[in-house]
C-alpha cells in the first residue's frame, strides 16, 4: 500500500514538473500585472513604470502597473500573497513592506517569508544626511562629536513615526551613541523649511528630494547612507566610514506569490536583470535617485532577511511605534 502511494506521489510530482516546464516555454501569453502597493507618482510607482516597459520587451508582453495603496503597503502586498502562482501577478516590494512592516504591525494578513516567492533585488535608494548651512559641524565626525557634547539639545526630523527616515536616524543614534530628540512631520518636504531655518538640526532625506536643496545652497550634506561611495553622489562621504557597517537603503524587490514554479522565477529574474542592464533604464533610475541592482532570487531573500533583522532590532530596542 505504501509502495503504491509512493508511486502515485512520484508520478504526480513528475507531472507537475513536466507541466511547469511546458508552462515556462509558453509563458507569457497575456499581460502581467505588476502590483505597486503605494500611490501613483511616488518613488516605487516611478520605479515600476521605468522597469516595466523594458521588462515587458524582454518577456514579449506588457507589464501593467496596478497601484494598490493603503495600510503602509499591506493592501497591495496582500493581493499578491493570495494570487494564483502563475507568473501573471507580481509585486514590487520595498523596505517598508518586507523589512519594516512585519516588525511595526501587530498582525499582517500574510507572512512576508512564507507567502511569497523572491525573484530579484532590482534597486536601492540611499539617503543623505542633511544639516542647516550654519550647523557647527562640516563633517559626519564633527557632527557626532558636537552631539555628544550637547546631549538632548539637538533634534532630528522624520516623515513620521515608524518610517525609514525615523529608523535611519535611530540607527545612526544607536551606532554613534548620542541622544537626539525626534520631531515627526507628515513628510520630509514639510520639515525642509524648518531645517533650513535651523529649527531642526538634522534630517536623513532621500537623495532625489534632499540634494536639490544642497545644490541650491540652502542646506549642507554631510554624508550618504550607503556602505561605499554612491555613484549618485560620488563627492559625499559614506557615513559608514565613520560608523563602520552603517547602512540604510530603501530597497526594491520583485516577488511572486508562494509556490511560483522555479522555471518561471528564472524567466522573470532573467528579464529583470536584462532590463536593469539597459543604459536607458539605468539613466532613468539614476535621475530618480535609485541605484539599479541585479541579483538571484536567493540573494534577494538573504538581503531582505538581514535587513528585516536589523530594523526589527532597532524597532524593538528603541520601542518605536507607528502612527
Amino acid at each position: 500500500m505504501q509502495r503504491n502511494h509512493f508511486l502515485r506521489a512520484s508520478v504526480a510530482m513528475a507531472g507537475a514538473f513536466a507541466f511547469g516546464g511546458a508552462w515556462a516555454q509558453t509563458y507569457p501569453t497575456k499581460p502581467i500585472r505588476l502590483v505597486v502597493p503605494f500611490s501613483a507618482g511616488g518613488a516605487t510607482d516611478l520605479f515600476a513604470r521605468t522597469l516595466s516597459q523594458k521588462m515587458g520587451e524582454k518577456l514579449g508582453t506588457t507589464l501593467v502597473v496596478d497601484n494598490r495603496p493603503g495600510a503602509g503597503g499591506a493592501i497591495g502586498t496582500d493581493i499578491v500573497s493570495k494570487a494564483t502562482p502563475d507568473g501573471y501577478t507580481l509585486l514590487l516590494a520595498t523596505t517598508s513592506t518586507h523589512s519594516i512592516g512585519p516588525a511595526m504591525t501587530v498582525k499582517l494578513p500574510y507572512d512576508t517569508v512564507r507567502d511569497f516567492t523572491p525573484i530579484a533585488h532590482v534597486g536601492d535608494a540611499p539617503s543623505v544626511m542633511l544639516v542647516p548651512n550654519d550647523a557647527p559641524a562640516k563633517t559626519v565626525r564633527e557632527w557626532i562629536d558636537y552631539a555628544r557634547k550637547n546631549p538632548g539639545k539637538l533634534n532630528y526630523a522624520s516623515s513620521g513615526n515608524g518610517t525609514i527616515v525615523q529608523l535611519t536616524a535611530e540607527l545612526f543614534k544607536s551606532q554613534a551613541g548620542i541622544f537626539v530628540t525626534h520631531i515627526p512631520y507628515k513628510g520630509t518636504a514639510l520639515a525642509i523649511p524648518d531645517l533650513i531655518s535651523g529649527k531642526i538640526d538634522v534630517l536623513f532625506d532621500s537623495l532625489p528630494t534632499g540634494m536639490p536643496h544642497v545644490r541650491d545652497g540652502r542646506l549642507r550634506a554631510l554624508g550618504v547612507t550607503t556602505l561605499k561611495r554612491s555613484p549618485l553622489a560620488p563627492d559625499l562621504q559614506p557615513i559608514a566610514e565613520v560608523l563602520p557597517g552603517f547602512e540604510s537603503n530603501t530597497w526594491f524587490g520583485l516577488y511572486g506569490p508562494k509556490a511560483l514554479p522555479p522555471n518561471l522565477v528564472t524567466r522573470i529574474n532573467t528579464a529583470a536583470n536584462e532590463a536593469l542592464a539597459d543604459p536607458e533604464v539605468r539613466a532613468k533610475l539614476s535621475r530618480l535617485g535609485i541605484e539599479p541592482t541585479t541579483s538571484t532570487p536567493q540573494e534577494l531573500a538573504s538581503m531582505v532577511a538581514a535587513d528585516a533583522a536589523k530594523w526589527k532590532k532597532i524597532i524593538t530596542d528603541r520601542n518605536i511605534k507607528g502612527d
